[in-house]
């Protein structure tokens, strides 16, 4: 029966090779040249041992005495196919005094066995096969880890590979934009990268956006756009007058932050790392012990307890550990930067995982930080057309926000009507009327307030507010669904905030304060919170670096339009929308949970195998299991940290 499972073991290798190497021929496999390479080695070590076995031992019995060394010769030829390799790199490791490491392990465990083998003119199946579906498990390791790599590099493609520099006489030539000087003018044809930071000084199109922030709708720009590197351009020709250095540029920001991601590592990352320095020797003397030991003390069975001692090798291998948690991390990380979350570092990651309070600041965070026409409210006899086109005439002459807010709202607008326009300090525009001795009513709404007259008949007013962000609500509400308590700080009036925490749905607010009392009351917020809770803060990372630098974690808006945010945040959102924080800390606490069902599963497997095999109920295949299937089986699991499809469905939903 047992001869069945393992024949049939290794056909379904066989055929499983065969399957991906086939797949492995396309350009779009993702699958490198040393994968297959490995898959061929795999593909050849199963059907040479597959053959073995079906000729069985008896058929080298018929050449007589020279029969057993052709069949040792042939089994030797097989485990170099499929272990040189690992052979190879635990020799390094001696040599390099770095000697417990998972290739030490399966090289002293697979010698060892097949010494014992050839001592006992025994099977050499179980020794070809552990290395066998080891190797099974690299492959399957390293092509998961590549993915996910290419996964991140695909969506991080980004870097531009040249621009093309207009010179004063008009002639383009085709540059490294690293050679490109500030107020260069650069031009971008259809369907390329745009390569630096600049200003549109001519065309029109469209810009596809999602590479930085996950969001497929387009972004038309115009003369006069701000426009910064690592979009696609639509289908329009656009000039750009160059306003960084590629080297200051957003997309080699971006790109830095994504590589050096891995460098910070998370506390389970650092644990594991410390738990195989002292695992991987811990159990190689185990071993030893195991090996020696009883055979002393109850005296012969050796070769049965050397036997149990190389099994008990193989089975504390730490691969699943070593390799699955990194690359849960690294999923996790990658998974968010496809939604455009850019975190800095699996510490990060952890960190935002185990936030629950979520600080933000107004302006710019929740809210546009641009004033618009929220009411208008007409007098008797006037309309609201009528009542905006005399505000906005009034305020033609102006460069206030406000005045700006009032030109938009009223549309189109021939300023040559406005005359006699004064613009006293403090007090606003006066054009062709005195606000003197004029009855009014008075407009009890949150916000900035115009009163509008004319000839001394008051007209009606109009309110200017700071809009909220669209998604200003839902990313509140999704924040307090999971638990999360929610914060206001803002430098602006009592009546404002009020109305804007009402307005969200937030748990509690404070007005009026200046930079350095938000420092405060964040120093506050923290003393007050419970061990190992983490806060976050949320703002534009221009004007909050203090406040992003003082909590636990700092979460920056609007880095489409700020250097200081990718610079003082641990976690950047690439869009406007705030909702990203609480798909941000899904992302996080999905990719904790994978980390610790992998943890969880792997050291009680482990566990349960290493005591099986020291009392010699578990054998080499109940090894590879232990070895080759858990690590497999915590890779697959890993990997799931990369895919975000249903926390975004989620996340629409809600």
């Amino acid at each position: 029966m047992q001869e069945m499972i393992e024949s049939g073991l290794l056909v379904v290798v066989t055929i499983l090779s065969i399957i991906l190497l086939c797949i492995g021929q396309g350009k779009n496999s993702g699958m490198t040249k040393k994968q297959k390479v490995m898959l061929w080695r795999i593909l050849i070590a199963t059907v040479l041992l597959l053959g073995l076995q079906l000729l069985g031992a008896e058929a080298f019995d018929q050449l007589g005495a020279a029969g057993r060394w052709v069949r040792l010769a042939l089994h030797l030829v097989d485990y170099l196919i499929i272990g040189y390799d690992i052979l190879k790199k635990a020799f390094k490791g001696i040599l390099n005094r770095q000697v417990f490491d998972e290739n030490f392990l399966m090289a002293v465990a697979t010698l060892g066995a097949l010494a014992l083998a050839i001592y006992e003119n025994g099977e050499y199946l179980e020794v070809i096969a552990v290395m066998l579906f080891y190797q099974v498990g690299e492959w399957f390791q390293s092509y998961a880890v590549g993915r996910s790599r290419r996964n991140i590099s695909d969506l991080m493609d980004i870097r531009p590979e040249s621009a093309n520099l207009e010179d004063a006489e008009g002639n383009v030539s085709v540059v490294d934009p690293d050679d490109v000087e500030i107020g260069s003018i650069i031009v971008v044809k259809p369907g390329e990268k745009i390569p630096l930071d600049g200003k549109v000084v001519s065309g029109e199109s469209t810009l596809n956006t999602a590479a930085l922030t996950g969001e497929s709708k387009p972004r038309f720009v115009h003369p006069g756009s701000e426009i910064i590197s690592g979009c696609v351009n639509g289908d329009g020709l656009l000039k750009l007058r160059t306003t960084k250095l590629y080297g200051e540029s957003t997309v080699a920001k971006i790109l830095d932050m994504v590589e050096n991601s891995s460098l910070k590592k998370a506390r389970a990352e650092n644990f594991i790392t410390k738990f195989a320095h002292y695992y991987t020797p811990a159990v190689c003397i185990g071993a030893l012990v195991l090996a020696i030991l009883p055979p002393l003390v109850l005296g012969g069975g050796w070769l049965t307890w050397i036997s149990r001692a190389l099994t008990f090798l193989v089975i504390s291998c730490p691969c699943a550990l070593v390799i699955s948690i990194p690359l849960s991390f690294f999923g996790g990380i990658g998974g968010a930067s496809r939604c455009g979350i850019l975190i800095k570092g699996g510490n990060y990651l952890e960190a935002l995982a185990n936030t629950s309070i979520a600080v933000f600041d107004k302006t710019g965070t929740l809210t546009r930080g641009v004033f618009a026409v929220s009411q208008v409210s007409p007098a008797n006899g006037c309309t609201e057309k009528e009542l905006l086109e005399q505000a906005a005439l009034a305020e033609s002459f102006s460069s206030h926000p406000i005045s700006k807010s009032l030109r938009e709202a009223c549309g189109e607008l021939d300023a040559r009507r406005a005359t006699d326009a004064q613009e006293i300090a403090g007090h606003g525009v006066r054009t062709m009327m005195d606000d003197s001795k004029i009855t009014y009513t008075k407009n009890t709404g949150t916000g900035t307030v115009v009163y509008v007259a004319r000839d001394g008949q008051f007209l009606g007013s109009v309110l200017i507010a700071d809009e909220v962000k669209e998604h200003s609500k839902q990313a509140i509400a999704a924040l307090k669904a999971q638990g999360v308590r929610t914060i206001m700080l803002t430098g602006d009036s009592e009546a404002v905030a009020s109305e804007i925490s009402g307005q969200l749905g937030l748990d509690e607010y404070h007005a009026g304060l200046l930079p350095g009392d938000k420092v405060d009351q964040i120093e506050k917020l923290i003393a007050e919170k419970r061990p190992k809770e983490n806060l976050a803060f949320v703002g534009d990372g221009i004007n909050d670096a203090p406040v992003l630098s003082r909590a636990d974690i700092g979460i920056a808006m609007g880095a489409l339009g700020s250097d200081a945010a990718i610079e003082a945040a641990d976690v950047v959102l690439m869009d406007d929308d705030p909702a990203k924080i609480a798909l941000a800390m899904r992302i996080a606490r999905r990719t904790k949970g994978i980390v610790y069902q992998n943890i969880v599963f792997a050291l009680a497997i482990k566990a349960a195998c290493l005591l099986l095999g020291a009392l010699g109920i578990a054998n080499m295949w109940a090894a590879i299991f232990a070895d080759v299937g858990v690590m497999v089986l915590a890779v697959l699991n890993a990997t799931r940290a990369l895919y975000t499809k249903d926390l975004v469905k989620k996340d629409k939903l809600d």
